[in-house]
């Protein structure tokens, strides 16, 4: 699969103030192993702050792509076929749709660090997930890019 070939492609990454978390974090850690020495205080700061940022970055690696004829957010790989009209949100609105206009049965690649989303039905009778709620920065981009690969 050529991924350079695809129309549209983001990467939801953490924004960089935790990346200042992982190393409050690590330097915790070292606090906490002090009593032990100055090697186990500065194996804590290196092994603290590695392993959050492996969290941090683990968490903030999804990806959002149109790839041929699908969808690919996070996870799931959802054909363009079972897919309705994309419904662009803004800050209000994506915020309205993570809160009390949620539905349980949704699939959400959500990252509420991220302001803005994109909101596309499921048509697809077999399936019960009624949406896909997807997090990203630039949601008119990825609107369009569904579309011309479903018209395409």
């Amino acid at each position: 699969m050529d991924l350079s070939a695809a129309p549209y492609e983001e990467r939801l990454t953490a924004p960089r103030t935790w990346w200042l978390v992982a190393l409050l974090a690590g330097i915790s850690f070292a606090l906490i192993l002090l009593p032990f020495g100055v090697l186990a205080m500065l194996g804590g700061l290196a092994g603290g702050t590695a392993l959050v940022a492996v969290v941090t970055s683990a968490y903030g690696s999804a990806r959002i792509r149109v790839v041929g004829d699908s969808l690919v957010a996070g996870d799931a790989r959802i054909p363009l076929s079972a897919l309705g009209d994309p419904q662009v949100l803004d800050a209000e609105e994506a915020r309205a749709w993570r809160t009390h206009k949620a539905d349980p049965r949704a699939y959400m690649v959500l990252r509420g660090y991220i302001p803005t989303a994109l909101r596309v039905p499921v048509t697809d009778p077999e399936d019960p997930t009624p949406y896909v709620y997807v997090s990203t920065r630039t949601p008119q981009a990825l609107a369009d890019a569904l579309t011309s690969a479903r018209t395409a």
